[in-house]
């Protein structure tokens, strides 16, 4: 059992591009799902497709990408945690690598990167920050 299912999804990815694989499957959550459409949106990865096993067990297929033969997603920090929750204020969200990077809020409505939570004016949990 995995206690921390956001940052198992984030390292599978890393690691995926760290031994230069194509694809990597998750195991599916909502959240996970839709992490994986903004990882897809800002670029980090190629696609990400929900897979069904059978009845019972949905799959997250990540499709990953390369730029000059060099991965694109290099690393996360997972900020909120399972034993300490992080939030904060719209205006107090942290910028990752001043600007370069993203990180990824849980607002009341829904999660979205740190730039859509500051223009809506919206706070939460800092999930993660990826660059």
């Amino acid at each position: 059992m995995v206690t921390d299912p956001i940052a198992d999804m984030l390292t599978r990815i890393k690691n995926a591009y760290l031994a230069y694989h194509r694809t990597v499957e998750i195991p599916y959550s909502k959240m996970k799902e839709e992490m994986g459409k903004i990882l897809v949106k800002e670029g980090y990865i190629k696609n990400a497709k929900l897979k069904m096993q059978n009845a019972k067990f949905k799959k997250i297929v990540c499709e990953l990408g390369y730029k000059d033969e060099k991965p694109v997603f290099e690393n996360f920090e997972r900020v909120s945690k399972p034993g300490r929750r992080i939030y904060a204020r719209w205006n107090r969200i942290p910028r990752t690598l001043s600007g370069y990077g993203i990180t990824i809020v849980s607002t009341p409505k829904g999660i979205m990167t740190d730039k859509e939570a500051r223009k809506k004016k919206l706070g939460g949990e800092l999930i993660c920050k990826v660059w």
